[in-house]
């Protein structure tokens, strides 16, 4: 138990970096006490400030066992001015070491999928200051189930611009990043390749002229059963929620007279994946969409890019559904997007756990019992 003690106790170490943005004469509690008490909080189902101090108030004897707490609990109010202070980039960037230590190395060789996209946090807009809701992009590697960093907007128009803001804090080299189609711009495709990574990134109709060459392509050749492409192809079949999911996945490098090559220079495959639904009713739908790559790569690779993107759907699906972020009424931004962070990183901690729970039954298994708390902060099994 001693042993334990610390390691949750020195948690607070990944934050002795981390700049105090309070005046000296407000400092009543150390900032990691009130730092890792919002994880603990947040892990534990708190939504904000308020029930995080809640929390804290009900585990007093247990989190002093730990840390300092110099002058007892945070307030609501102590809680909340410290999160709202607390410049967001610096912040996630404390937690890199902690969720590196807490997963398994890659010993594949493959470069890791990394998904970007955006989330709106929809009940936080403020209507007396003409601000939309708070908007979310954030970046998840697909396969470990990690939260890598997030930049926010105040809106879903412009995410274009928060893309390139949250690419320069990834490590691009060795990742395979995975966008939907609002992100197909030049620009990004080209800071991605400069930065050492590739990219699958899908095409509708905001880049009309690739997705028309790209569909016109296709089609031209599955008119004569590709007799004459040189592919790679991956299939699969799922069966679940009374449906059947036939998938096909085809790739190809990019044609010499490619009409756009030259527009799109750092593009060195097309593909497409297909979708056929068979539902429980009899019927059948049909989807299709179309894709960039910067690399030739093979059929399985590119069927786990496409799929592994839903991952990060997923994750924001359990933000609203466990974490009811979408509920929420924060408007201040800077408290929103660093809520919204400690979200993200319980989720990747509650998913770690191997605990064969759902993440609400976890998240609640840790409000009630502090070892499985622990085991959780520290990624350590008692």
């Amino acid at each position: 138990m001693a042993e334990l003690r610390v390691e949750v106790g020195s948690l607070g170490s990944h934050f002795e970096s981390l700049t105090d943005p309070r005046h000296t004469r407000n400092r009543k509690h150390l900032l990691v006490d009130i730092v890792v008490i919002s994880i603990c909080g947040i892990l534990c189902g708190a939504s904000g400030p308020t029930a995080i101090h809640r929390w804290a108030k009900s585990k007093h004897e247990w989190l002093a066992k730990y840390f300092s707490l110099p002058n007892g609990i945070p307030s609501r109010d102590c809680l909340r001015r410290l999160l709202m202070a607390l410049q967001p980039e610096a912040f996630q960037k404390c937690f890199e070491e902690w969720i590196a230590g807490g997963v398994e190395a890659d010993t594949s060789g493959q470069r890791r999928l990394v998904a970007i996209d955006g989330k709106s946090c929809r009940r936080s807009h403020d209507a007396s200051k003409d601000l939309g809701p708070l908007h979310i992009v954030s970046a998840w590697a697909s396969e470990q189930g990690i939260a890598l960093g997030q930049v926010a907007t105040d809106g879903t128009s412009n995410e274009i611009t928060a893309i390139p803001a949250l690419l320069t804090r990834l490590d691009l080299s060795h990742a395979v990043i995975t966008i939907d189609a609002m992100g197909c711009q030049k620009a990004i495709a080209k800071q991605i390749v400069n930065g050492g990574g590739d990219f699958v990134i899908a095409v509708k109709d905001n880049q009309p002229k690739l997705a028309e060459a790209i569909t016109d392509f296709f089609a031209d050749h599955l008119e004569r059963d590709l007799e004459d492409l040189r592919y790679r192809e991956f299939e699969t079949e799922d069966a679940g929620h009374s449906r059947i999911d036939e998938r096909a996945y085809l790739i190809t490098k990019i044609p010499k007279d490619f009409a756009l090559k030259k527009e799109w220079p750092w593009v060195k495959a097309i593909g497409y994946a297909v979708r056929l639904t068979q539902h429980a009713d009899g019927r059948e739908t049909y989807d299709v969409r179309y894709y960039i790559l910067s690399r030739y790569l093979s059929g399985q690779r590119f069927g786990e890019a496409v799929r592994g993107h839903w991952g990060i759907e997923s994750m924001h699906w359990m933000l609203d559904v466990n974490f009811r972020e979408d509920d929420s009424r924060t408007r201040e931004r800077t408290l929103g997007n660093n809520l919204s962070w400690l979200r993200r990183f319980a989720i990747t901690r509650l998913k770690h756990h191997p605990l064969p729970e759902s993440l609400r039954g976890k998240m609640q298994i840790a409000g009630w019992n502090d070892s499985f708390l622990a085991e959780v902060l520290t990624g350590q099994q008692l």
